[in-house]
């Protein structure tokens, strides 16, 4: 068991669901910026705390939002973060 903690796991996201993540992850943010919310700080607020009151149910975000799960949602930000900061650095 010990050489199991060792090992690095691979975790592949499908190209479709990283699509729907920037939809919904777009989405979600333009309806809490309409609602007049800081829409990074409800955000990041759902992320460490998986409830999802933290997101409007305007515009059906709340509901957007819970069709990916949080780590789905979060490694598209990363994604999205790597390339424009790797592409900026060339």
């Amino acid at each position: 068991m010990g050489n199991k903690l060792q090992e690095t796991m691979k975790f592949k996201f499908e190209k479709e669901k990283s699509n729907k993540a920037r939809d919904i992850l777009i989405d979600v943010y333009k309806a809490l910026e309409e609602k007049g919310y800081d829409p990074i700080n409800q955000i990041v607020g759902y992320f460490i705390s998986g409830d999802p009151t933290y997101i409007t149910s305007y515009k059906d975000a709340r509901y957007l939002v819970r069709k990916l799960e949080r780590d789905e949602l979060l490694e598209e930000l990363v994604r999205y973060y790597i390339q424009k900061n790797i592409d900026s650095k060339k």
